[in-house]
């Protein structure tokens, strides 16, 4: 891994040998509108998150829940752009250090172009791509922009990849692996699901990769219950409820924003 990949790859390399997970925060740009979105993100970093995600809002988001569909509505409507998505990415990452992605369905990627899209993201210092609806058999064109640009392609795996399935999309993956820990969409559970464990298990044994488990955590409780197995533990719902919790008062949503991600920063650091 090249570029601004390397950083991603160093970080977790970094997290490793402090023998614990990553913590991994998502939140979609433009939401509530661009500006919040930023400085949301950066209190995540601020607050303990070791790589930051950031969402390319979508009008058909097959895999979030509510909350974060909700935030993608708002943004939609309020008119982000890709351009403001890339942005984000950039000031988040100008602002904090840590390695920023961004997670994207492909459609929204292949109407831009996905060498256009590669090089605006690379230009801004982003990290690499989540790309959850994209199958590793029709990557190869993103993946060759990615590659030119120096980013990582993150593919997701679930609990219904077959082993010959994981080992065929870890391959042909970069930086990390995404697990999504429950078959079904995102947002917080009582329970993160007993398939998570057995899913990081099978990929390990096909990937040198770190894997990651999203879908589901909230709790620092929750996240030192998955760090225990996985090298990266993802968290973003949690954190687009906080912020609203914090209503009109934006300095006191920002504030529990940065709480929450200390907190759970806490569980990762408590899971080994």
């Amino acid at each position: 891994m090249s570029g601004n990949g390397k950083h991603l790859s160093d970080v977790l390399a970094a997290v490793r040998a402090e023998d614990r997970a990553a913590l991994i925060g998502y939140f979609p740009a433009g939401y509530p509108t661009v500006g919040r979105g930023i400085e949301t993100a950066v209190a995540m970093a601020e607050g303990g998150c070791d790589v930051i995600e950031i969402g390319l809002p979508y009008s058909d988001p097959v895999l979030d829940g509510p909350v974060i569909q909700n935030a993608d509505v708002v943004a939609l409507r309020n008119g982000v752009r890709i351009a403001d998505v890339i942005r984000t990415v950039g000031d988040v990452h100008a602002a904090t250090g840590v390695p920023v992605l961004c997670m994207t369905y492909w459609n929204p990627v292949d109407r831009y172009g996905p060498e256009r899209f590669a090089a605006g993201l690379a230009a801004a210092g982003g990290a690499g791509c989540i790309l959850p609806d994209l199958p590793v058999e029709e990557s190869a064109e993103w993946r060759k922009a990615a590659e030119a640009h120096g980013l990582a392609t993150v593919f997701v795996v679930a609990p219904s990849s077959r082993d010959e399935r994981l080992a065929t999309v870890t391959a042909a993956g970069s930086g990390f692996v995404y697990a999504a820990s429950i078959m079904g969409v995102t947002g917080t559970r009582e329970s993160v699901g007993g398939g998570a464990a057995d899913l990081v298990r099978r990929t390990k044994a096909v990937t040198d990769l770190p894997v990651c488990v999203g879908l589901g955590v909230s709790t620092a409780e929750q996240a030192a219950e998955v760090a225990a197995y996985a090298d990266g533990v993802i968290v973003g719902t949690a954190f687009v409820k906080r912020l609203d919790e914090g209503g009109a008062d934006t300095a006191a949503a920002t504030a529990g924003v940065r709480a929450l991600a200390a907190e759970l920063a806490r569980g990762v650091r408590a899971g080994r």
